[in-house]
């Protein structure tokens, strides 16, 4: 999630209505929780993850933020990349690299909201 200097990256994608947030997918099966995100970051916008650690686990029932009926678990991680350069898939509409503050100023989905809140909030706290 987070840049060289801080910045998290938010995506709007053509799955959320119109909402921002940040590159995720589905696990393929076999795969580890850490392998997903990793290949889901490489193929959705083109980054290289490191120093990927656990940030919150969240539920999605059946929200109208999504472009269809599903349930989700939601398996957060905050990671560095070795650049920013973005590079991205047909699911991306747009992206920006912002700090995690004037992420909030965005309309993002409520999942992404609460991730970026629990990192400004361990922040303060330092225990981000």
């Amino acid at each position: 999630m987070t840049g060289s200097d801080s910045r998290v990256l938010i995506v709007k994608t053509t799955k959320w209505t119109g909402l921002w947030g940040v590159p995720g997918g589905k696990v393929d099966w076999g795969e580890s929780l850490e392998a997903a995100l990793v290949r889901e970051f490489r193929e959705e916008v083109g980054l290289e993850l490191t120093e990927i650690r656990l940030a919150l686990l969240q539920e999605a029932v059946i929200d109208p933020q999504f472009y269809k009926e599903a349930h989700f678990v939601l398996v957060n991680y905050y990671a560095a990349a070795a650049t920013e350069t973005v590079t991205p898939n047909e699911e991306i509409v747009e992206w920006e690299w912002v700090i995690p503050e004037e992420a909030l100023r965005y309309p993002l989905n409520t999942y992404t909201r609460v991730l970026i809140e629990t990192y400004l909030e361990q922040r303060t706290n330092g225990k981000a």
